[in-house]
């Protein structure tokens, strides 16, 4: 595997979001430092936020495989997706990703791992939104543009 293949590999939304699932479950695990949501509320909005996330992904991924375009963020679209999911968000599989991080940080109760969802909002807008917003923009100029005053990019 060559050194451009395997940054491509590895510069995945998905392998970021494991390691940050990893390192919010060792944080809950061995340093809790007694802290914790207390009641049940974090565990339901917890299982919500993952549930959520997932149903997110499934839709977002179906709507491009109906459109025959990549998911892979390193690869050039074939389409421009503007119907189903896409209407509500310009990125909703990064959104699932945020709500699954958050869900698991409230199921665990690793209340020391909540400053993870900023950074991982930062980092999927430097290393994946915003560069893919800029390779879409110079692809499908004014649909994109069209696109992006009807659609917000997150909500």
């Amino acid at each position: 595997m060559t050194t451009t293949a395997r940054r491509l590999f590895f510069d995945l939304p998905p392998v970021w979001l494991v390691l940050a699932l990893l390192i919010a479950w060792i944080q809950a695990r061995y340093f809790p430092f007694g802290l914790s949501f207390g009641l049940v509320w974090a565990d339901l909005l917890g299982g919500l936020l993952v549930g959520g996330g997932g149903v997110l992904i499934v839709l977002a991924l179906a709507e491009m495989r109906r459109h025959q375009t990549t998911v892979h963020p390193h690869h050039t679209p074939a389409h421009l997706v503007q119907s189903g999911i896409f209407k509500r968000s310009r990125n909703p599989i990064y959104l699932a990703d945020m709500c699954i991080l958050t869900g698991f940080i409230l199921y665990w109760d690793a209340v020391l791992s909540l400053p993870l969802v900023p950074l991982f909002l930062w980092m999927l807008e430097r290393r994946f939104v915003i560069p893919e917003e800029n390779g879409l923009r110079r692809q499908f100029r004014m649909d994109f543009a069209k696109y992006c005053e009807k659609t917000r990019r997150w909500l």
